[in-house]
């Protein structure tokens, strides 16, 4: 791994934010739709306009919980950002779907990572999508969690899915300036996703997130 990994801030609420991000270094902007739990939803017209008013050269992610390929398609019809993160499993149509409707359309495939079955899970949707995202999620609680919960995962699991693919990988779950080189050195992954870890009182820290790229740079000098 020889330079540093791209670096997607979620959760983002307001043009403001999409700008203090960029500015620290994000290339990735995680937007995130209607979700039965977790934090930095908003409403798809804001998702749009944030989307359309960011820079070619930044990746906005919609992070969509539909979970058939035609409700997936109607989402990002209605936002029109670069990229689709699906975080939860899909059950109704297939990736082909969402191929046919949107071919310059990327695709990101959320792996809650809890056992050894996700291993598994990875591989099978590395065949359909662009990129897989391993989070630390619980999809199977009765009121799903499907991201932004703060908790790290077992990161020796990421490692082999990391390992057991050939699409580029985002580390996500828990990160944070204090924890970043170690998930750096244990994952090498693609790409790290991060919300509540540059946050204060749920708004973007300039502190943190100056905290956060300079330690990823120094590992990277």
């Amino acid at each position: 791994m020889d330079k540093p990994p791209k670096v997607k801030i979620c959760c983002i609420s307001t043009q403001l934010e999409a700008q203090l991000a960029i500015d620290y270094g994000a290339s990735v902007l995680g937007l995130v739709g209607p979700m039965p739990s977790g934090p930095g939803i908003i409403d798809n017209t804001l998702i749009k306009e944030i989307a359309k008013n960011t820079s070619q050269a930044i990746s906005t992610f919609l992070l969509t919980s539909e979970t058939s390929s035609q409700a997936i398609i109607d989402h990002y019809h209605k936002v029109k950002t670069s990229t689709i993160q699906i975080v939860d499993e899909l059950t109704k149509g297939d990736y082909s779907d969402i191929r046919s409707a949107l071919p310059d359309v990327e695709l990101v495939q959320v792996i809650h990572v809890q056992d050894e079955t996700s291993i598994k899970q990875a591989i099978e949707a590395s065949e359909h999508v662009d990129f897989i995202l391993l989070d630390s999620g619980n999809p199977n609680l009765e009121v799903k969690e499907l991201g932004g919960t703060g908790k790290t995962h077992n990161w020796q699991l990421s490692r082999e899915i990391r390992d057991s693919i050939d699409k580029p990988v985002f580390l996500a779950g828990g990160l944070n300036p204090d924890n970043v080189q170690q998930a750096i050195d244990t994952v090498r992954p693609y790409g790290l996703d991060l919300c509540s870890g540059v946050r204060t009182h749920n708004q973007l820290d300039p502190q943190k997130l100056k905290a956060f790229f300079e330690n990823i740079n120094s590992l990277f000098c």
